[in-house]
Parts: structure tokens; sequence; C-alpha cells
């Protein structure tokens, strides 16, 4: 027995989009080829969204899921599978969409309530399956009705509480519900209507003035508001004018409130009643006759010198006879001068303020608008000064002035001078800043300051401010003579020079070693100086430099030059005249030797043919020492190319033991005869001279 599965189908009838309440079927059906006619038992499956909702054994091809009412909870993707003797085999999916839902029920919990109470609903959208939306909806007569959304995700009702707010008499409420399909949102039937009838918990109040509607100042005005309670228990009646509440009670149905008549009591009143949540009001327009008009304040003058007369007058239009006060405004209170319409008095700094003046008929006070008096005092003479202390300014800095009054009453009127043209106005209480930023050479003074105020006296002046300006240093240079090199016991002069700067100048005078050191500074009135420096030395030898400075405190420092301390002509003469004069008597004794051992060898005396040595002829030869072997040539120092000396016994040659001797020929020159004995012609003279490696 060989069976195969063709394919797996799945299909719905009467079609995949079903009216809501109609009846369904879903089909399975297995097209499968046999090798002969034999029974096989099928087992069908049927899944919606992947859930099992069908499942049947049969040996018939089909099987059918059978939905007498369609809900639209039936809405979703189809499938089946189809095993038969271990053969396993699956459908495509196909969509089933059963349109429309069922029709929402609504209730209420009460059909009669009060004004500021609470309904609550319940909709229910029977044989659905959430997740829902469900949409309330308050209808009120001659309004549009207001509308509520709440969704639900695990439960097919809902439920809401509404306000019943004041006005609200005669309410229908009804709801509908919403889910979401494949091709969006899918709305139910709106449910029943539900009839809730409101009563008022106390009627609208009423407020009216007593005696009469025709007020005015000075009379007596009476309010009353009023109500009728449905039930008393909580309720409050409040007066109120602009937002400020005049009277309340609490537990009654009526509120009284009296006062005197001003013209500030025009307005607008507003009666409240208020009971839990809900609130009725009513307004009522009050308007009150002027009795006689607000005062004036008349001034002699407004502003005026101290110890002057100052005149105040309080006045009515129309002359009407009134109780009338003069005061000044002050943080603490208002300060009574006098109880009449006029006020003279002298003034001083201190009444400067504010006054005003009150007028009172038959208890209503009236108080005219204030009038500003200002009292001066003169400003004394200013004083400019620079605000660093010093009148000096640095070539190219700016330059701060200070202008400063002692005395006078603020403000101040402070005006800058620069010569004769105005360089600044600026107002203050005692004291003013004007900043100089473009300073001149020859802007050595004319700075001055003037400050006035209100009072007649008029302008003051200050002295004229004579400001120095500094020029900085510049561009030092450092000379010597001589220059360069300098026989030592020699004085050398330095001369320090700049080419711009103001006097006085700080001259200084520095050596380079590993660290610089001061040689000599001065000041001088000038824009150089000389320094001589006595007898030089070999030490004096380096690289010096000067820096000048001044009162711009801003050092300049010279390129350095180098000095160089030589020995003097005469000190290498007489050093000269040493050595040939050492050299003359070496070379004599070894003549005298070399003669007398030659004599011992031959016998007979030799005689020297040619030229007889001289007394004062001079000879070199080079001698040991003993200590160290080393040979010294002349005085024992050599001069390098730079003009030093150096003592030549820094080096040491070697033993000269084993040195090879050799003769050599010494023409001698003739010595200076100032310095040596005179020494006629040249002598020619053998001596011995050992040659070493170095």
């Amino acid at each position: 027995q060989v069976f195969t599965f063709n394919r797996v189908e799945i299909r719905v009838q009467p079609s995949v989009k079903v009216k809501n309440g109609a009846p369904m079927s879903i089909i399975c059906h297995a097209d499968i080829s046999k090798n002969s006619d034999f029974q096989l038992k099928h087992n069908f499956t049927i899944f919606k969204n992947g859930k099992l909702v069908f499942m049947t054994i049969s040996d018939k091809e089909d099987a059918r899921y059978e939905i007498p009412m369609a809900k639209s909870s039936h809405t979703g993707d189809y499938e089946c599978t189809v095993k038969a003797d271990g053969k396993l085999s699956f459908s495509n999916s196909i969509y089933v969409w059963v349109a429309g839902m069922t029709k929402p029920i609504l209730t209420a919990d009460k059909k009669e309530v009060l004004e500021g109470e609470v309904v609550k609903l319940r909709c229910e959208l029977p044989q659905e399956v959430p997740p829902l939306e469900f949409f309330f909806r308050k209808i009120k007569t001659n309004s549009a009705a207001k509308e509520k959304r709440v969704p639900e995700q695990n439960q097919n009702f809902s439920e809401v509480e509404y306000y019943v707010e004041e006005g609200d008499d005669i309410l229908q409420f009804d709801c509908f519900g919403k889910r979401q399909v494949r091709s969006g949102w899918e709305s139910s039937q709106h449910s029943n209507k539900t009839l809730v009838t409101v009563k008022e918990p106390f009627i609208k109040p009423t407020l009216v003035t007593g005696p009469s509607n025709n007020v005015t100042e000075g009379d007596q005005i009476e309010f009353e508001c009023s109500t009728v309670v449905a039930q008393m228990r909580d309720i409050e009646i409040i007066l109120q004018k602009n937002r400020k509440i005049l009277n309340s009670v609490r537990d009654k149905k009526f509120l009284k409130y009296s006062t005197v008549a001003t013209q500030e009591d025009s307005g607008e009143y507003l009666c409240k009643v208020e009971q839990g949540a809900v609130s009725k009001t009513t307004k009522l327009n009050v308007f009150v006759s002027e009795l006689f008009p607000k005062p004036t304040l008349s001034a002699s003058m407004t502003k005026l010198d101290e110890s002057k007369d100052l005149i105040l007058n309080c006045s009515i239009n129309g002359s009407r006879r009134a109780n009338f006060s003069i005061v000044r405004k002050s943080s603490s209170g208002d300060i009574l001068l006098k109880n009449s319409r006029v006020l003279a008095m002298k003034v001083k700094v201190n009444d400067t303020g504010s006054y005003t003046c009150k007028a009172e008929v038959k208890g209503i006070v009236k108080e005219s608008k204030p009038v500003r008096i200002n009292i001066y005092a003169p400003v004394s003479k200013p004083t400019l000064s620079v605000v660093s202390g010093s009148p000096e300014v640095v070539l190219g800095k700016p330059l701060q002035l200070i202008c400063h009054s002692v005395m006078g009453t603020p403000p101040i009127t402070f005006t800058f001078y620069k010569g004769n043209e105005v360089k600044k106005n600026v107002t203050n209480d005692t004291y003013a800043m004007f900043l100089d930023e473009d300073i001149g050479l020859n802007d050595n003074g004319g700075y001055k300051c003037d400050a006035r105020n209100n009072h007649s006296s008029g302008v003051k002046t200050s002295n004229i401010l004579n400001v120095t300006v500094i020029v900085p240093i510049r561009d030092a240079s450092l000379g010597s003579v001589p220059y360069g090199e300098v026989e030592v016991g020699s004085d050398t002069a330095f001369l320090c020079s700049v080419k711009e700067g103001s006097w006085p100048i700080d001259f200084k005078f520095f050596k380079k070693t590993d660290h610089e050191v001061l040689l000599h500074e001065v000041r001088e009135y000038s824009d150089r100086t000389i320094w001589h420096k006595k007898t030089m030395k070999r030490k004096d030898t380096g690289t010096y430099y000067c820096m000048a400075s001044n009162r711009a405190s801003v050092d300049v420092r010279s390129r350095p030059i180098t000095i160089s301390v030589i020995l003097a002509a005469w000190q290498k003469g007489v050093i000269a005249a040493f050595v040939l004069t050492a050299i003359a008597g070496a070379g004599a004794v070894a003549l005298w030797w070399f003669l007398h051992k030659k004599k011992k060898a031959k016998g007979p005396s030799m005689e020297m043919s040619g030229s007889a040595l001289a007394p004062n002829l001079t000879s070199e030869k080079l001698t040991r020492q003993a200590s160290d072997g080393n040979y010294y040539s002349g005085s024992g120092y050599i001069e390098d190319n730079e003009n030093h000396m150096k003592p030549t016994d820094e080096s040491k040659g070697p033993d000269l033991e084993s040195a090879e001797v050799d003769y050599t020929e010494v023409e001698v020159s003739t010595l200076d005869p100032h310095r040596a004995p005179e020494q006629k012609g040249t002598e020619t003279v053998y001596s011995e001279i050992r040659k070493t490696n170095n």
C-alpha cells in the first residue's frame, strides 16, 4: 500500500470575508495519490494564528470546521495539517475577516443626579476579544458631544466616570468600540442611549444693593447675596470685587456686607455660591458718584537752593470747604507737616522728597498726586587727580583721571577738558572718571574738570593738572675706549648711551660670568654715562653689557662687547731681554766646556779662529729641570691667538735622559740698546739641544 501527498489546501465558505453573525466553514482538503484502493485514516488539525482550534480523524480526504455564527474574534490567519500513516503535509495560510462587531451594551449607575456629582458608565462588547478601544460620549442639548477614549488590553468592557457640571439638565450617554484588523480599524455600532436627569443642589444666587441704586461718596452702601439650597450642607457664599474677597459665610442662605461708599468702590461685584464641586455666580456693576474731586498740590518751586523759601498750596476744584493736611512721604509712613491748605517753610537739603495733601469731606478722605521737591546744596571746588597717584603717564599708555567734589547735592555733572577741548561729560553722585587713551609727547599738562548741579551758584572748576609724559628707553648701546684689547694696568672707559628716553636714566654695567655681576650703577640726567675702570687686570677679560631704565619701568639691555686684557709692550721687552740673556750665558758655558774637554783630549790647546766671543755674547742652552724634567722657554709664558697669556708648564715632556742629542747653529740677534748691553754684529755659536717627542 503506497500513497503520497500531492498537496494540502485550506479554504473558507462562503468566502474569506464573512459578515458578523453569519455561518462560516473552514475546510481542509488533502489531495493524495494511492497505488490501490485502500482505506487510509487522516488526522486533520486546523490552526488560527498559530493556535489549535479544530482537530478530527477521518478516512475522507476533507475535514470541515463549522462556525454557525461568526464573530469578529474569528478573524485571523488559518492553516491546516494532515497526518496519515506517519506522513505529514501542510497547507498554505489563508486570512479570514469577520466584518462587523457586536453591538455594545451601555449601563449607568444612576438615573438621577445632582450638579457636581459623578455618573459612572460601563460599556461592554459581548463576544469580542481584547485588545479593544472604547469610546464614551456625553450628549447635551444644543452642544457638541464630549468624548472619552479608553483602551482595554485584557477585557471586553470598560468603565468611566463623568462629572455633572453646572447647567447640565438632561444628559444622554452612549458608547461604541473599535478593534484593529489587517486593513485598519473597525468600529462597532453605537450602543443604546442612556438618559440621566440632573437636579440643582441650589439655585443661582441673587445680588442686590441698598438702600438705593444711586450711590454717592459718603453714603452707606449695603450688599446682599442669597440663594435657595436643596440641602444645607457644606455650602458657602462669597462676595468679591476685583478678585478681592470682601465677605463670606458658611451654611447660610444669604450674605450681607456694608461700607461707606467711595469712588474706589465703583466696579463689578461678584457673588459666588459653592457646594462641593458645584459653583454658581452672579455679577453686579455698581457706580459711586463723586462727592468732590481729588485735591491738587502745587509748589512755588520744585527745584531750589537750600535755605530758600518753599510754599505748598492744596486746593479743590470748585473751592469746596474741606479739612486739609499736607504730608511728606517716607518709607516708614506719611509725616504730617501741617493741618492746613498752605505750608511755607525754609528748606534744607534733608527736605528733599515727595509731598502730598489730603482733603476730608463727610468722612471721605482723598489724596492728591505726589509732588517731588529737590533741594540742592552747592558743589565744592572739584579736585582732579591721576587714579594711580603720580601725575605721570608712560607714552603710549592710557591715563585715568578722577574728578571729585566733596560737597554738593547729586546728581552732579562733571566735564573733563584737555586743553580747551571738552573730552567727556559724566553725571554721577560725587565723582567721575575719565580715561585718556590718546597720550602724545606734547601732552604735558592742561587737564581740568568742571562740576555743577542744579544749585544756582553755577559751575566750579578744578585747578589745572599738569601730567608728565614719560618716554620709555629705546636702543641702549655699550662701547669702550680702548676697544677690544686692553693692556694690563691701563684704564678703560665704558660708554653706555640710549637713543631715546626721559631723564633721569638709571645706567647699570654688568660682566657676564656664570651669573651676572653688577659692576657699577649710576643715575644720570642725560642720555649717556661714562664709567672709568682703573687698572685693568688679566681677570677683567670677559663680556660686558649695560642696562638702562627710567620711570617707565622698562629695562633695556645693550648688545654685549668682549674685552681682552693683554701684556703691556714694556712687559714683553723685559721678558725678551731676560730670555736672550739666559740663552747667551748658557751658550758661553757650553763652548767653554767643549773647548776645555777637547784640549784635554788632544793635548795642545785649540784656538778658535774667525771671531772671538764678545763679553756680552748671549747664547742659549736648554737646561733640564731635575724635579720634573720639563724645559721652559723665555719667561715661562706664551701668548695665544686671543692675546691671553698662558703658562707653558701645563704640558710636561717625557723623560729626557733617552732623548736624541743634536747640534744646531743658532744666530743671536742684537738686544735692545736701552734694555741690555750693546752687541756689535752677530756671532755664531754652537749649542747642544736635546730633541724630544714633544
